[in-house]
C-alpha cells in the first residue's frame, strides 16, 4: 500500500515492512496529527503556566500575569459550574475562576 514492493508472509499482510506501514500511516494522519499535536502543546503550556503560578492549592493572580506568561484563555479541557453558578475552567487538574477586577483565583483539583 505504500511502496508497491511484493508482500511476503501472511495472506492478510498489507505492507512489506514496518517502515512502509509507519510511512503510510504517518502520511495518512499528518494533518490530523499536526492539529492534535499543536493543540496538546498549547494545553500543556497553559497547564505549566497555571502550575507555576499556583504552587499551593489555591491563589489569586492578576490577568496581566497570565497574559504575560502566554496563557491562552480559549484553551481548556473542562468546565465546572458550582451550585452558585460560579464557572471554573480547568486545564487538566489546574483550574481558574474569574473573581472580577481582572483577578483570577487559581485552584488545583484534588486527585481523587
Amino acid at each position: 500500500m505504500e511502496c508497491g514492493a511484493p508482500i511476503l508472509g501472511r495472506s492478510d499482510k498489507k505492507f512489506c515492512s514496518d517502515y512502509c506501514r509507519n510511512a503510510y500511516n504517518n502520511r495518512k494522519n499528518k494533518a490530523v496529527s499536526n492539529l492534535i499535536r499543536t493543540t496538546n502543546n498549547r494545553l500543556k503550556k497553559n497547564w505549566r503556566i497555571l502550575n507555576e503560578l499556583n504552587p499551593e492549592d489555591k491563589t489569586n493572580v492578576h490577568k496581566s500575569k497570565l497574559i504575560a506568561a502566554g496563557f491562552d484563555f480559549n484553551l481548556f479541557t473542562s468546565i465546572y459550574t458550582t451550585k452558585k453558578q460560579k464557572v471554573y475552567y480547568f486545564v487538566y487538574n489546574q483550574g481558574y475562576l474569574d473573581i472580577g477586577n481582572d483577578f483570577y483565583m487559581l485552584v488545583k483539583r484534588s486527585e481523587s
